[in-house]
């Protein structure tokens, strides 16, 4: 849990009038604090266990916890407070990129030294599990309001928000222009009067190259069904048929956008399908089925992936032909990113800036006792989504995202063909 380190010559603030505002003042801090510890303890608490599978070779867990890091100092409203956040010891490598894993808190990133804003923190700790009654003591230590956060005002607050969520799933689409899409459909675990919360999550690439929420809706089933309304209503506001979408091929998505958006193709997430064929085989085999599969979706052009496929096909079919199956069945939507532009595949090929935004929430096991609401919930995953959304970056070569758009040919990656030239010998040098 966070460790907390005491000033002992602390300046008292937010005292009431006739109150004994050192002991209250306290007692204020403590609670927050308390709160902050609990939430960063279940964070790492969840990110040990979703990896408590995965060994070295004499049987040691690779991801584990390893003390705190050096104490800082975090500045709030209500003044420094020196903290010890929880260290954790991953020593997983990406085998394909060689990059070592490491653990990020999302809630007190490693080198923060002010307080995030409410609108970043309380969406987060909802998804999280708190309870709203836990909110005010949570964020009293961060707003530095003299009342705190009472439960009215938490309720006012969400509403607010609630409200935002429904104007944005109302809002004319007619306007923008989304040429490429990565869709998914996240499940959240957090403890409601109903089922647990299946979202069905839109992001778009505009013309110009910028990525965009598009759509956030309650899925229930995550069914082909679910996605059909929301594709249906996207359109009657105004959208346009999408160049390309990208998603997990276990997504109900597929038949319903053949439907709504017939023009619309598809591209499979490469990162769902390598973990799909893994889970197909043996430990003793997956890495170097891992290397192998690398060859397909990194392959330099479509050419040399489809090569890569049949060698793989060739190599574990014998033995293992329902996970060399997946991808010979699915090889022409896996590599469908080929035809666009090069500096454009390492966008396509996966729903990453979908999984990078839920990765925390989704790694959450533990939930509260209390019951939340289901609109509070997806009204959270808004919020959460919509701050997120600030940071991320417009895609590589973004004035090429007009081109797609236009109906330019790539070739190998290449621009071979301008919308406005009239046939296919007219190249370009």
């Amino acid at each position: 849990m966070l460790t907390v380190v005491h000033q002992k010559n602390e300046t008292n603030v937010h005292a009431p009038a006739g109150v004994g505002g050192s002991l209250l003042d306290e007692l204020v801090r403590d609670g927050a604090r308390a709160m902050l510890a609990s939430a960063l303890q279940a964070e790492v608490a969840a990110y040990v266990d979703a990896f408590a599978d995965q060994v070295d070779e004499h049987g040691r867990r690779l991801v584990v916890r390893n003390g705190y890091h050096a104490a800082r100092e975090v500045t709030t409203a209500a003044g420094a407070v020196p903290v010890k956040a929880p260290r954790v010891n991953d020593r997983r490598v990406d085998e394909t990129t060689g990059a070592r894993a490491r653990f990020s808190s999302a809630i007190l990133p490693a080198w923060a030294r002010k307080s995030p804003r409410v609108a970043e923190v309380l969406p987060l700790l909802y998804l999280h599990g708190l309870s709203s009654n836990d909110f005010g003591p949570a964020l009293e230590q961060f707003l530095g309001s003299k009342a705190g956060l009472s439960g009215p005002t938490i309720t006012r607050l969400t509403t607010q928000w609630q409200d935002e969520a429904a104007a944005f799933a109302r809002r004319s689409l007619a306007g923008t222009d989304y040429v490429y899409m990565w869709v998914d459909g996240i499940h959240l675990k957090v403890r409601l009067s109903q089922e647990k919360v299946c979202l069905l999550v839109m992001i778009g690439v505009r013309a110009d190259g910028t990525k965009e929420l598009i759509a956030l809706a309650d899925g229930h089933r995550e069914s082909s069904e679910s996605w059909a309304d929301l594709l249906r209503d996207c359109k009657r506001r105004g959208m346009t048929a999408p160049v390309l979408a990208a998603g997990d091929g276990a997504l109900g998505f597929w038949k319903a956008v053949r439907e709504v958006f017939p023009t619309t193709r598809e591209q499979r997430c490469w990162f769902h399908k390598i973990a799909n064929v893994l889970n197909a085989l043996p430990k003793s085999a997956q890495p170097g089925a891992k290397t192998a599969l690398a060859e397909i979706w990194q392959a330099e052009d479509r050419e040399h992936a489809a090569r890569a496929a049949a060698a793989f096909a060739t190599e574990y079919g014998p033995k293992w032909p329902k996970a060399a199956e997946k991808i010979t069945d699915d090889l022409d939507v896996l590599l469908t990113f080929y035809d666009y532009p090069a500096e454009h595949w390492i966008h396509l090929r996966t729903t990453n800036p979908i999984e990078s935004t839920f990765a925390t929430v989704r790694l959450r096991q533990r939930v509260t006792k209390g019951p939340g609401s289901r609109a509070a919930g997806i009204a959270m995953a808004f919020k959460l989504i919509e701050s997120a959304q600030a940071r991320w970056r417009a895609v590589n070569a973004p004035h090429l995202v007009a081109l797609v758009r236009a109906g330019a040919k790539f070739e190998k990656g290449n621009l071979v063909e301008r919308p406005d030239e009239s046939g296919p010998d007219q190249h370009v040098a």
